[in-house]
């Protein structure tokens, strides 16, 4: 490790990193469905079709993207403030990440049926 490094690379590092990059994939995402959403005043029909391609199995593969980028990052939130409000937040706070990516795990595993579902069936048939 360089002398003078201020990031090891540690846990608390990398969380940090994946909460900013979550972040910015939730505001993209955002920032995408309000102009989506703002065609059907512009042109009814044009809304139809973009709205058509949401149907596509790659566009669920994106949408379980965005379920596990929102839930990392609403997980991790919920770490960062017990860390910052909790007096023992900071000696636990590699126990917590943990913590947050085991559920995380839990949920997306469960979530995969859900958004997946449909794509799964278009792809290889019901």
């Amino acid at each position: 490790m360089p002398a003078g490094t201020l990031y090891r690379g540690r846990e608390g590092m990398w969380s940090w990193v994946a909460h900013r990059v979550t972040g910015v994939l939730i505001f993209f995402f955002l920032f995408v469905h309000v102009l989506d959403t703002a065609l059907v005043r512009v042109s009814p029909e044009a809304y139809d079709d973009v709205v058509s391609t949401y149907k596509t199995p790659l566009v669920a593969l994106l949408e379980y993207g965005l379920v596990a980028a929102i839930l990392f990052h609403a997980l991790n939130g919920l770490r960062v403030i017990a860390v910052d409000f909790w007096s023992k937040g900071p000696r636990y706070q590699k126990q917590m990440l943990w913590t947050v990516v085991g559920i995380w795990v839990v949920l997306m595993i469960g979530a995969l049926y859900p958004v997946l579902g449909h794509a799964v069936r278009e792809v290889f048939g019901s």
